[in-house]
């Protein structure tokens, strides 16, 4: 739980000293991240490679399986067996490419549609109430902007 104390720097975002030395913040980052990333997956109703799948797919549509190896920065056998895994509870299924016969799309199932919202409901249901109840104004702003901030850094 983070402190919500006004005099808390990591809180006012006011630190400088980590900001100045580019290595220990990623190192101070990777641990932070890494603690939400724990706490969101024990929400999780899926792996936290499954639930990327089909929430990618549920943004982006179809895609074959090489795709969204790339697209998550995994090998295709892992993939594949994410895929396997997600077919088999029936949450994706597999169709012929129409412009690509010799190739499969995956696509979420009304199932996994389904699924995925329930899964989304309650993970964003706790965090939502976490950046509710534990965030002051102020911080909850400044949130905002982190978001677009390691989005940007998700994606170099």
């Amino acid at each position: 739980m983070m402190m919500t104390d006004a005099t808390n720097p990591v809180v006012l975002g006011t630190r400088t000293s980590d900001a100045d030395d580019p290595v220990l913040l990623a190192s101070e980052l990777r641990v932070v991240i890494g603690r939400l990333v724990r706490r969101l997956r024990a929400e999780h109703r899926f792996s936290l490679s499954q639930g990327a799948v089909l929430g990618r797919l549920d943004r982006e549509g179809p895609q074959s399986v090489s795709d969204l190896a790339l697209a998550e920065r995994v090998r295709p056998q892992s993939m594949a067996q994410t895929v396997g895994e997600l077919e088999a509870a029936a949450l994706v299924e597999r169709r012929p490419d129409p412009d690509d016969r010799r190739r499969a799309l995956v696509e979420l199932t009304d199932r996994g549609r389904a699924a995925l919202t329930a899964d989304r409901r309650q993970r964003e249901g706790w965090l939502a109430h976490a950046i509710r109840d534990e965030l002051t104004a102020k911080e909850r702003a400044l949130l905002e902007d982190a978001v677009a901030v390691l989005g940007r850094l998700a994606e170099a």
